[in-house]
């Protein structure tokens, strides 16, 4: 078994983060719509969380924001002449499309990919197939420069394979790693990857939610599993349950996190509970690891108290010493149901003996929380060595991240601040500089 190591690659918070309540289903996303945003804060407090994972010995990386505005997009669309006449008219004519050009969304790089390591996959290399987001407008776009950002990163073929975007239709909806879930006993060894879907493209009577809806289709989930040559034993596709995305559970990371051989999740999770964790067990058992399932009941935790607070919208990460520390935002701790069920959880002596919490206000307003904020890459020795080293956090990286942000983001940004010209000029030029600390240059020469 090779050694390896899990790293979470957080998305680095863009100068235009925005409230601009685009992400139908995604309850704090819509309550907060045209609210002032700060993205200095937003962008400080990512960094804060990945300094501190990084400095308890996590391995930790960034990934970088994508460019804005989209003028791609807004041109495609009918609007020309300069840049500046592009924002000028669009935000008179159609400023819920400056808006989605402006998607402040990318910074939640759980929806970047899916990924398998190379301890999966037939030809034995890690595979990144890069979500097409295709359920959302304001996230239609951003396959593009995802895939130009993970093949900058990931670039030696011989270990690494990145696969375009699914077809853009909506039998592929696909929304990345929010939807998948890898148990293991080890990272280094087979593990289980399991595909949560929230409905068929093919299957008009199958169950689906009535109200919002269900962004991953079960096409997508299993084109994605051949893609990456992955063992069938050992991959499993299993529905959310259709009631819960309606209300609000828009992706499986908000109700349901896995590590290792763990899985933490709600009772309403799944549409057959019951016959999810048989399944799991049973695909557990070819990798030689035993399930532990770590089940919430809705008698101590709602799906409304576990929405609000993000609770299963958070990183379950081993430690060196065996345990697993789970890292939740603050909301956690001012919900007295979630609050007291996480004492438990800790005292009792299972799997997940501590807690860390983070203010990531600016992001849950936004509707994403700790889970969404990174993209899990398991890398052995070899890959790990082959990947850019320029995004990893350091305390010298952190610095000059802090500085930077410090120097280009705004502390307040308002819904009308979008059709002022310069801030487009403003954002280019912090993401000119940015290419220069990451070590990642022309990663923006290029307009989607």
């Amino acid at each position: 078994m090779a050694t390896a190591r899990e790293y979470n690659f957080d998305g680095l918070v863009g100068p235009s983060h925005n409230y601009a309540g685009l992400s139908f289903g995604n309850v704090a996303s819509a309550h907060n719509f045209k609210r002032v945003s700060n993205p200095k804060q937003a962008a400080l407090q990512g960094l804060a969380k990945m300094r501190a994972l990084a400095a308890r010995g996590f391995a930790q990386a960034v990934l970088p924001p994508q460019s804005r505005p989209n003028f791609g997009l807004l041109r495609a669309i009918g609007f020309t002449g300069s840049d500046a006449e592009v924002i000028e008219r669009s935000a008179r004519e159609a400023p819920m499309f400056l808006a989605c050009a402006y998607s402040a969304a990318p910074m939640w790089t759980a929806n970047a990919a899916t990924v398998s390591p190379s301890s999966d996959t037939a030809d034995g290399r890690a595979h990144f197939t890069v979500a097409n987001l295709n359920n959302k407008m304001h996230r239609s776009f951003e396959h593009l420069e995802t895939g130009r950002a993970l093949r900058a990163i990931f670039a030696d073929e011989r270990q690494f394979v990145v696969h375009d975007a699914l077809p853009p239709t909506p039998a592929f909806g696909d929304e990345g790693a929010a939807n998948h879930t890898r148990l293991c006993a080890a990272y280094g060894s087979p593990g289980v990857e399991m595909f949560v879907y929230g409905r068929v493209e093919f299957e008009p009577d199958a169950p689906a939610p009535k109200h919002y809806p269900a962004r991953q289709t079960l096409e997508a989930s299993q084109s994605v599993a051949r893609l990456h040559g992955l063992h069938e034993n050992r991959t499993l596709f299993i529905q959310q349950n259709p009631a819960t995305i309606d209300q609000g559970v828009f992706h499986n990371d908000v109700i349901a996190v896995g590590n290792g051989n763990v899985l933490f999740y709600h009772q309403q999770a799944f549409a057959d509970e019951t016959g999810a964790l048989v399944k799991l067990r049973k695909a557990m058992d070819e990798v030689h690891a035993g399930l532990h399932a770590i089940r919430v009941d809705a008698a101590e935790v709602s799906v409304a108290d576990a929405v609000s607070t993000y609770l299963f919208n958070s990183q379950l990460l081993s430690k060196p010493d065996g345990g697993m520390v789970l890292v939740v935002p603050h909301e956690c701790r001012e919900n007295q149901a979630v609050a007291s069920f996480l004492e438990r959880l800790v005292a009792s002596g299972r799997s997940i003996d501590e807690l860390l919490s983070f203010d990531l206000r600016q992001s849950m307003r936004n509707g994403g929380g700790p889970a969404c904020l990174r993209l899990r890459v398991i890398l052995d020795d070899a890959e790990a060595a082959a990947m850019h080293q320029g995004v990893l956090m350091t305390e010298h990286l952190y610095d000059r991240l802090v500085a930077w942000v410090e120097k280009h983001y705004r502390d307040r940004l308002a819904p009308e601040d979008l059709a002022d010209p310069k801030l487009a000029v403003d954002i280019q030029t912090a993401l000119d500089e940015l290419t220069g600390i990451l070590q990642l240059p022309g990663l923006y020469d290029f307009q989607p």
